[in-house]
């Protein structure tokens, strides 16, 4: 799994408020969904993005409150993955369970900055900024995860599995 893309940089403790918020959450369709992602704090984000982009952040991404609708929004919007220096524990399972990659990367944020163009190679446990021409290891993403992001979410990954058994009785 090999990423490529520019840099969105964003500080400590993005929360999921600002992710998605809360005046969109009726919205169902991820598309729709995207076109407001981060826009609450960064305005100019939905329609500046590119198609494998990433997000840098902080420490504690995702914080807040549970809602899947966050990395949804973020997957929507043309994000490949969100590379951060700590994620809160719930937004780190709907990342994985909604198929977005995500990356803890202490030793990178910090040197990363909004522009930089990264590769990360989630297999190989390997981030280059290529800006900068500095390489950073990072923990490969594990198997079961890799399981959940190819499968395309954990709903797509039970009902695989689920008709693998029902396939393998007949």
């Amino acid at each position: 799994m090999e990423l490529r893309g520019k840099t969105w940089k964003y500080g400590d403790n993005v929360d999921t408020d600002v992710i998605t918020p809360g005046r969109y959450l009726n919205i169902k369709d991820p598309a729709e969904l995207g076109r407001h992602c981060m826009e609450d704090i960064d305005k100019d984000f939905p329609v500046k993005v590119s198609p494998g982009d990433f997000i840098v952040a902080g420490k504690n991404f995702g914080c807040g409150s549970s809602r899947e609708s966050a990395p949804i929004a973020i997957k929507a919007c043309g994000i490949s993955a969100v590379i951060a220096h700590s994620f809160a524990r719930i937004f780190y399972r709907n990342a994985f369970n909604m198929a977005l990659p995500i990356f803890e990367v202490p030793d990178a944020v910090d040197e990363i900055e909004t522009g930089d163009s990264l590769v990360v190679d989630g297999t190989q446990g390997i981030l280059r900024n290529e800006t900068k021409n500095k390489e950073y290891k990072i923990t490969p993403t594990p198997p079961f995860m890799r399981e959940l992001i190819d499968a395309g979410g954990l709903i797509n990954y039970v009902l695989a599995r689920r008709k693998k058994g029902q396939e393998s009785r007949a």
